[in-house]
């Protein structure tokens, strides 16, 4: 993995690990003195038998955690550490991220540790896209996908009634 193009100053970077090896990988990286960030959800999981509900502690982003380091003097002990698989890079190197992502993560972390994902919605609710190409599109709750807070939306703006697949941080509940 080149390395040239990569800054002098430490950046954060995308690290991913092993298998459900998130929390290993996070804590040998504090162990090397790395700044990390490791966002973590509850998610409401329903007992089969008992039909009780519980709560289990995951990754928001399951195997993969950020990592502040010096590219040019770290990279290859941040990529031997037990529990990373590899830094993402795109041709050949390291790829940064930006500063304001981890900020804006960081801001939603509670102080529990757990990550604010928005209000909950129910089937059925009236939603408005905030932002992106299907801006002020007006849409109906329908379903939440598996472990990304991506939520599907039957759009009813216009009369096409297509399916979308839209960011939760890009929809508000629609008043009225």
């Amino acid at each position: 993995m080149s390395i040239e193009a990569v800054d002098h100053l430490p950046q954060w970077y995308v690290v991913h690990t092993n298998p459900k090896q998130e929390d290993r990988a996070y804590s040998n990286l504090k162990c090397w003195g790395v700044e990390t960030l490791l966002p973590k959800m509850k998610s409401r999981r329903v007992n089969e038998f008992t039909g009780a509900p519980t709560y289990v502690t995951k990754p928001l982003f399951p195997r993969y955690i950020f990592a502040k380091f010096n590219a040019r003097k770290q990279l290859a002990k941040i990529s031997f550490t037990r529990g990373v698989h590899h830094v993402v890079s795109f041709g050949g190197e390291p790829t940064p991220v930006e500063e304001d992502v981890i900020q804006i993560l960081s801001a939603r972390i509670d102080e529990h540790g757990f990550v604010k994902l928005g209000e909950d919605l129910k089937l059925g609710d009236k939603v408005v896209i905030k932002a992106g190409p299907l801006r002020d599109f007006h849409g109906v709750f329908e379903r939440e996908l598996n472990d990304n807070e991506r939520i599907s939306v039957l759009l009813t703006t216009i009369s096409y009634q297509g399916r979308v697949v839209v960011s939760r941080d890009n929809l508000e509940r629609a008043s009225g």
